[in-house]
């Protein structure tokens, strides 16, 4: 069987006078993009095998401003996998969507345009922003203009569109091979309404549901906040040693880093087993300042040696008061309202009681700072307060994007289960990691860690503007009164929806807010909720009608699971999860079969580089002054899921590799065309030249073992490091031969003998293996070098990859993969003795010695006449049996310049 690979057919070359590698950019992309390079051939897809589709769940980068190193570095990686497959003739899938709903885009909206949303205000169809092109600095947030709801999405949508139009010329110039006719947005009709019906579905299987429980909140940007988006952050604060009171016995003291919420106390917590406590536990005590009485309880969460080994339960300071809240039956007593202040009544439990006038004069409606500098000043009049406060550094929950700690309010929000609170769920899920083909096999653990740390449901709804809304109602009571347990939900077919300008079925537009009538659900979806939904939103899955532009079940059904998800690690807990999440509960499968994790860009200090934290340069200088394939090369060689420091001094490594590819390229291409009719393998008979091409086969081997197990880096290092031979070893040992040892005013002397074809065979079909090897890294310049000679509208990227069989040649082999390395150490010799001695490379030698292994010696008397052409060698070469391979005796003639 023939397993030689239809390449595109060669013609005469046409070769640049100076190749360079400026400007190709935009040369290439422009013919790429007209010419649909990378289409995805729908109905191919569906006329073969599954096996021959290979599916990838491109990621929706976040459009808030502009892309940053992380973003290639991560982009590029996953386009040399998708590269790779297309090449082994597969029908590659590779969409690109833009995620542009969610926090990130409201906060560039607030700054670029000045504004902030206001749901309370009309619509104001003549507005004009009071500044465009700010980043928040012109303006402070409290001088920022209030805008109606409507008002506030139309910038949301105006500016998302203009953030996406630079993505997209960003990622074009890098070269990724993205179907361009495959896009979409998080925000855009179809991708509602696949988002309001997966959610649907998940309320009706009973998978989504809601509640009003105490959950974290970010002030600052007055919206819930899921687990996987808090982190962890060091935050000044202070121990306070404060005394509560136990009728007839000595006082019992706490230290809290939050003693303005003693008034909100519930509970002191000891551990079950700490034995100084153990007569407290089932008493009661009242609390300072304000006189509550409150039990001491016992419960495992307690931890014995932090600070005085018994803790405040407060309603809420933090997620253990959650907990106990939870299990041991608490009452709630909240203070903190959504604005982050103190709430202005004073609250029942302290009415009537002695902190009732502290409440009222220094609590009520102050901010949690105030409020503590407010409670510590009491406790020490009162005598409560043990000492002074000790500073200390505590670990406190911040929103991944805030900048102030979360505070812990109730309120009524929408949850998907994913296992916090179900054991047979969170062993459902950790069961579908297992089922995840994991690059590199590592971060399965990130994986696993996470899921069994859950301590609840994911919570998906926000209090923000641009999102995908709910598409549900609640019934109004003949009072007027809101029924949260009646819950109206939309028909599919009428999706997508916005319930604040919708009604439901069955209503009509005058029951709005009207008691008998209904009201909108105003909260908006996490934007991972929709982003969770990529895969089935690129590829058709239908919404059942309505304005599903895009549905596509067929295809649906056929490439489901898709093939890859390339992501960076950290947003393993909310990316990656999600969308398992979503996928076994609608699906009952996995997502993709694979995930390819990339690892960060990293400042010099070690920093992860984020625009967040200010510290991201953007990828477009680095593009314009090292050229594109440079900088792919600095983003392949990292390994995978490494963590990588910005390395400008690699990205110079890529750009000389490609310069030297095009040049190596043109002093191939320039010894004409083979005889016509002539197949090259055959033609190649010299020992070296079939060597060359032997270890060649080799790197063929290795590179798609390494793509097939993920691992475009050590694809691309050993292809890199045959290429350096093959330049600086194989092209010099054979440039004489190739030339057929004589010149015409045309070139190269016509009728070549069959040792000067060999090494013409040689060089053309090496090349176009090379080629094909590194184009899935440097894309640009093995697209311009196969345009050089080989038919008009040909692509490299197109091609198949190459196999070992296109490198066997006809005859015994005898011509070892070693020889060519044997040779090039002879050569190097002769070329180093040159060196010590201070002469030109060109001088010529009289008398030289080479000494080594029999083996070896062998092999340099095969290539003699290659050696002495590209060392100049015109005398004698003396064989003397060694260890190991050397030259010396070194007779120089001396030169003639």
């Amino acid at each position: 069987m023939d397993h030689t690979p239809q390449i595109a057919p060669s013609r005469p070359a046409q070769l640049p006078e100076r190749p360079s590698v400026d400007g190709l950019e935009e040369k290439w992309v422009g013919v790429w993009k007209d010419a649909d390079v990378y289409a995805f051939d729908r109905e191919a897809a569906l006329a073969g095998p599954r096996e021959q589709v290979f599916a990838v769940d491109t990621p929706p980068p976040t459009a808030s401003g502009t892309l940053h190193l992380g973003h290639v570095f991560g982009y590029t990686q996953a386009d040399c996998l998708a590269r790779y497959h297309r090449m082994t003739g597969k029908q590659v899938f590779y969409p690109i969507g833009w995620d542009d709903n969610g926090l990130p885009t409201e906060k560039r909206v607030q700054n670029y345009y000045g504004v902030r949303g206001d749901a309370s205000l009309p619509y104001d169809p003549d507005f004009t922003p009071p500044q465009r092109g700010g980043e928040g600095k012109s303006l402070k947030a409290a001088d920022q203009v209030p805008v109606s709801r409507a008002n506030f999405i139309e910038l949301c949508e105006e500016l998302t569109v203009v953030d996406e139009q630079a993505f997209e010329e960003v990622f074009r110039r890098l070269g990724l091979a993205i179907d361009w006719n495959v896009q979409y947005r998080t925000i855009e009709d179809r991708s509602r309404a696949v988002a309001q019906q997966a959610f649907l579905r998940n309320l009706a299987r009973g998978e989504a549901y809601q509640s009003e429980a105490p959950g974290l909140w970010d002030i600052t940007f007055q919206t819930a906040v899921a687990q996987a988006e808090l982190e962890a952050r060091d935050y000044p604060g202070a121990y306070h040693r404060v005394a509560y009171h136990r009728a007839g016995g000595d006082p019992v003291f706490i230290e809290t880093t939050r003693p303005e919420l003693i008034c909100s106390v519930v509970a002191l917590v000891a551990h079950p087993d700490d034995e100084r406590y153990a007569d407290l536990v089932g008493t009661t005590v009242t609390s300072p300042l304000f006189g509550v009485e409150v039990p001491v309880l016992a419960h495992p969460a307690a931890e014995m040696d932090k600070g005085a080994g018994i803790a405040m339960c407060c309603t809420f300071g933090d997620m253990t008061d959650v907990v106990w809240w939870r299990e041991l039956g608490l009452p709630t007593r909240s203070v903190i309202t959504r604005s982050g202040r103190f709430q202005a009544e004073v609250p029942e439990w302290v009415a009537g009681g002695p902190g009732e006038e502290l409440y009222a004069e220094h609590l009520a409606g102050r901010t949690t700072h105030s409020a503590r500098e407010a409670t510590v000043a009491a406790l020490r009049e009162s005598g409560d307060l043990d000492g002074e406060p000790t500073k200390t550094q505590r670990k406190a929950n911040f929103y991944e994007r805030g900048e102030k700690p979360l505070e812990i309010v109730t309120s009524r929000q929408w949850f998907i289960r994913n296992g916090g609170r179900e054991e047979d769920l969170r062993a459902a899920l950790i069961a579908r990691g297992d089922e995840i083909d994991f690059h590199p096999a590592f971060m399965r653990s990130r994986y696993k860690n996470w899921v069994e740390g859950l301590n609840g449901d994911w919570l998906i709804s926000r209090q923000r503007f641009f999102g995908v809304p709910f598409p549900v109602w609640y019934a109004v009571d003949e009072h007027g009164e809101i029924d949260h347990e009646r819950v109206l939900v939309a028909d599919e077919a009428s999706l997508p929806v916005d319930p604040v300008n919708d009604v439901p079925p069955g209503y009509t537009e005058e029951q709005r807010d009207a008691p008998g009538g209904f009201t909108a659900d105003t909260d908006v979806m996490d934007t991972w909720a929709t982003s969770s939904l990529s895969p089935q939103i690129a590829a058709g899955w239908p919404t059942r009608g309505g304005q599903g532009d895009g549905s596509d079940a067929e295809l649906f059904d056929a490439i489901f699971p898709f093939d890859m998800r390339p992501q960076g690690h950290d947003i393993i807990r909310t990316w990656l999860f999600a969308t398992v999440v979503r996928a076994h509960h609608e699906h009952g499968s996995l997502p993709w079969t694979d995930a390819y994790l990339n690892g960060w860009i990293l400042d010099p200090d070690r920093k992860k580089m984020s625009k967040s934290k200010g510290n991201a340069a953007t990828p477009l200088g680095m593009l314009e002054e090292n050229g594109t394939d440079a900088v792919r090369y600095w983003a392949a060689a990292a390994r995978p899921g490494v963590d990588t420091v910005d390395d400008p001094g690699q990205v110079k490594v890529g750009r000389r590799l490609a310069i030297k590819l095009l040049n190596a390229s043109k002093f191939v291409l320039s010894f004409g065309e083979l005889p016509e009719g002539a197949d090259e393998a055959s033609l190649v008979t010299e020992p070296l030249d079939r060597a060359m091409l032997a270890g060649l086969a080799e790197v063929v081997r290795r590179a798609t073992d390494a793509y097939e197990a993920w691992d475009y880096s050590t694809a691309l290092d050993v292809t890199e490091s045959f290429f350096w031979t093959f330049c600086d070893d194989y092209l010099e040992l054979v440039k004489e031969r190739a030339y057929g040892g004589a010149f015409s005013a045309d070139g190269p002397t016509s009728d070549p003998s069959p040792e000067t074809l060999s090494a013409r065979a040689a060089l053309r079909l090496a090349l176009s293996v090379q080629l094909r090897l590194l184009a899935p890294v440097v894309s640009f310049a093995t697209e311009e070098v196969w345009s050089w000679w080989h038919e008009e509208g040909s692509s490299v990227h197109t091609q198949p990859w190459p196999v070992v069989q296109e490198l066997s040649l006809p005859g015994a082999d005898d011509a070892p993969p070693a020889l060519l390395s044997t040779v090039g150490q002879a050569l190097a010799g002769l070329r180093r003795a040159k060196s010590e001695a201070k002469v030109k490379m060109r001088t010529e030698i009289s008398a030289a010695t080479i000494a080594g292994p029999a083996s070896e010696l062998d092999q340099v008397r095969s290539a003699l006449s290659d050696l002495r052409a590209a060392g100049k060698v015109v005398g004698e070469v003396a064989f003397v049996d060694a260890d190991t391979l050397r030259v010396g005796d070194v007779a120089l003639v001396e030169d003639p310049a």
